[in-house]
């Protein structure tokens, strides 16, 4: 189980709350039909760091369990004080879910572009001396993980060049397809990515390349809505202009991509700080708005155009969409 404190006094008190929290989640669960429950990860949010007091906080879990109608699943699910604006954050992104579900089933031969939510549910539970609401959202297991697993290590030397152009298309043209529908993910990262088996070839017997669906839409805006606030995402694909105070933007998603294409090439990140960083918000700003843009091997040099048109640091220099991507990808 994983948590998202990195201050030891945090993690403790972390600890001695999963304790008495987690069996209080297990039985709602169980009560909801899930079984086997196992939990993966918790975490600790909080809304605003200036503010410490314990209504300030919510958490927020991931935990597989099995169902008899659905099978496998995977349940995400947020627990916080009935007076919190924030209780709406797993709405949020149910609500995505749920209209991107709804324009893939009423279009025909349209792209899958992420999972369906198989259930959605808003519980009363009493837990750490208080009434809270829990929030379940539920998705089909996949079991082969996130494309970030088939990034680390021995399993990206083993990623043939076929195999990283796949998922280097793949997910252009599935983040292209999320913006033809309004949306702006805001969080593109190959963790954000998970692999969807692909059946077998009939004709020889072996499994292809498996496609990616897109998940965690809890940032997703409108394109048309987007508006000015502090960076929120993750740092290491964060465009410049959002360490800047500028909207989110197709852009600023396209730059996103540009990271993890090179991440998809190389197996690891182009720009990184220091783990003892004082400051880390400034670090990754110099990283991202004064580094020069990363310079690709010979081996794949032929990918640099594309790289340098979406990692460009001022906007108007990057690549205006992602069909714009697309159409460089696939003329190689």
């Amino acid at each position: 189980m994983k948590n998202s404190a990195s201050n030891p006094s945090i993690i403790q008190v972390l600890q001695a709350q999963a304790r008495t929290m987690l069996p209080i989640v297990t039985q709602a669960l169980l009560g909801l039909q899930y079984s086997e429950i196992v939990h993966q990860r918790l975490a600790q949010q909080t809304h605003d760091i200036d503010k410490q007091d314990v209504e300030n906080h919510y958490y927020q879990g991931l935990t597989r369990a099995q169902h008899s109608q659905f099978g496998h699943v995977m349940i995400k699910w947020q627990l916080n004080h009935h007076d919190n604006y924030h209780s709406a954050d797993l709405s949020h992104e149910a609500h995505v879910l749920k209209s991107l579900d709804n324009l893939a089933q009423n279009q025909s031969h349209s792209v899958v572009i992420a999972p369906s939510v198989l259930a959605y549910h808003k519980i009363d539970i009493q837990v750490l001396g208080q009434r809270q609401q829990l929030t379940v959202l539920v998705m089909r297991y996949y079991s082969s993980g996130s494309l970030a697993k088939q990034l680390n290590g021995q399993t990206h030397s083993s990623l043939t060049d076929a195999q990283k152009y796949h998922f280097i298309h793949q997910a252009a043209h599935l983040i292209a397809k999320l913006h033809h529908t309004g949306w702006l993910h805001n969080d593109i990262k190959p963790s954000n990515f998970l692999l969807n088996s692909a059946p077998k070839d009939e004709n020889t017997n072996y499994r292809i390349m498996p496609n990616l669906l897109m998940t965690d839409f809890a940032l997703a805006a409108k394109i048309d809505h987007s508006t000015k606030s502090n960076p929120a995402g993750t740092p290491a694909y964060l465009a410049p202009e959002r360490w800047q105070g500028q909207s989110a933007t197709i852009q600023s998603d396209i730059y996103a991509f540009g990271i993890m294409m090179v991440e998809i090439l190389m197996g690891e990140r182009p720009y990184k700080i220091s783990v003892q960083s004082i400051d880390p918000m400034i670090d990754w700003t110099t990283q991202h708005c004064q580094k020069p843009i990363p310079k690709l091997p010979s081996q794949y040099s032929h990918y640099q155009f594309i790289v340098n048109g979406a990692l460009a640091k001022r906007v108007e220099k990057r690549y205006k969409t992602m069909e714009e991507v697309l159409v460089d990808l696939e003329r190689l």
